[in-house]
């Protein structure tokens, strides 16, 4: 029996007899928002998950892999979410792990308080007002070897840091820090990923089948097949700001959203940017297929109380039938949906803003449509950061039916960022923001 099986059985006989993974209910909402009117965006439940020790979690699914968790329970499942088939259940995924900053002699560092933690996919139920694990399956390398949370390459990511920001880790180059999440005809998952940026096909046990990155990353001394099949230009992401949003189509084809303008020609260009780029990418064929520049609000549109356009981001893409997308903008305290066509004649790949050369790039043109550009045609359907009970920094959206939405938020691990995350024994001060899932009633319908 393979070690990835085995851990999920041990989670199974947990969950069965409630130790450690015993739910604790925090939010009702079983009815919508007093005062809502029914022709208003309203919740009509909500739900979170219990507390959940991170270490016995991770070594129920890998045994060994966390030594000392630091007192964090489980969290950052908000990174996606996928309806898994049967009421209420949902695939999730979890980011890289619990990771903060804190400013050392004036620089920041990224931390890594949980380093042995291991991205999973996790599936949940939503039983009135609490969230339950019912599945997790550990992401692995070829041979079975937890993939990790840390930063691949030296020079492009972030150095990564113990808990207290004083102790420097080392670079893995098989690390995933997962965003997005679907599940294919044949079981398998797909995986958006921040750091390549790349795109991840994995098995349904778990293991990384194969990796697709921007040519010319060049990441050697992965434990799974890297191969380098997205265009170039996304060599110049965001460090951070890689994939983010992920769906799938009718069809099977894949739609994978950048989660903010590329950084062209520079740091600079890409902050004042409002064009992000979506991609379409073929399972059958292997390739990105199409690419689409997509044109944010103002940040102020989406969030009034916002100045700065580099705060502007997309954290979730879901697929509404036929060639027709929901596109969440956000902010960490706002998030507006969008539902946009992929119009066949939108299709910029393979054209002079794929060249990192091209001046002006996409990102500095104040308005690519006037500079022949084509770009998404959108249409506002809902406001998020207006519907009373909805949290902040929703990363997962799915559509339970016709009319409703599920919304899951990051509530990264409970961390902040400083010296004040962690106690004087190295214990996590935690933040109090717990997983919800929250379910939105359209008045409309999408």
């Amino acid at each position: 029996m393979s070690p990835s099986a085995t851990g999920r059985r041990r989670v199974h006989r947990s969950l069965a007899a409630g130790v450690p993974f015993a739910v604790l209910a925090a939010l009702v909402a079983a009815s919508p928002a007093e005062g809502a009117a029914s022709g208003e965006p309203h919740v009509i439940r909500a739900a979170t998950l219990g507390d959940i020790p991170l270490g016995a979690f991770s070594n129920g699914l890998l045994p060994g892999t966390v030594g000392d968790d630091r007192g964090v329970d489980v969290g950052g499942i908000g990174s996606d979410i996928y309806p898994a088939g049967r009421k209420g259940e949902f695939w999730t995924v979890t980011d890289r792990g619990p990771n903060g900053q804190i400013k050392v002699d004036g620089t920041k560092r990224r931390t890594f308080p949980v380093p042995g933690f291991d991205p999973a996919i996790v599936r949940i139920k939503v039983s009135g007002d609490t969230v339950r694990v019912l599945d997790a399956v550990p992401i692995t390398t070829s041979s079975g070897k937890p993939v990790t949370g840390l930063p691949n390459q030296e020079g492009r990511d972030e150095a990564p840091y113990t808990y207290d920001a004083r102790t420097s880790l080392s670079y893995n180059p098989s690390g995933l820090d997962t965003e997005g999440i679907v599940r294919a005809a044949d079981g398998s998952f797909w995986l958006a990923d921040e750091y390549g940026p790349s795109l991840v096909h994995v098995s349904a046990r778990g293991k990384v089948l194969t990796r697709y990155v921007p040519e010319g990353l060049h990441l050697t001394g992965a434990g799974y097949p890297v191969v380098e099949a997205l265009p170039a230009v996304l060599l110049h992401r965001k460090i951070n700001r890689g994939f983010e949003g992920l769906a799938q189509l009718p069809g099977g084809d894949l739609v994978l959203a950048v989660q903010s303008p590329l950084s062209l020609p520079d740091t600079d260009a890409g902050e004042a940017s409002r064009t992000a780029r979506l991609l379409r990418f073929s399972p059958r064929k292997k390739a990105v297929t199409a690419e689409y520049a997509y044109r944010f609000d103002p940040v102020d549109v989406v969030d009034p109380s916002e100045d700065d356009t580099s705060e502007l981001k997309i954290s979730s893409v879901v697929a509404v039938g036929g060639n027709r997308l929901l596109v969440e903008e956000r902010t960490d305290k706002a998030a507006r949906l969008q539902l946009v066509h992929l119009d066949r004649e939108a299709n910029i790949l393979g054209g002079p803003y794929d060249d990192d050369t091209t001046s002006p790039s996409l990102e500095q043109l104040d308005d690519p449509a006037a500079s022949g550009v084509p770009v998404l045609a959108k249409r506002p359907v809902v406001d998020l950061g207006a519907v009373d009970g909805v949290p902040g920094k929703i990363e997962g959206v799915a559509r339970v039916d016709r009319d409703t939405l599920a919304l899951i938020n990051d509530n990264d691990f409970g961390m902040t960022d400083g010296t004040g995350a962690f106690d004087a024994q190295g214990r996590l001060v935690d933040s109090g923001v717990e997983t919800t899932v929250t379910y939105v009633r359209l008045p409309r319908g999408v």
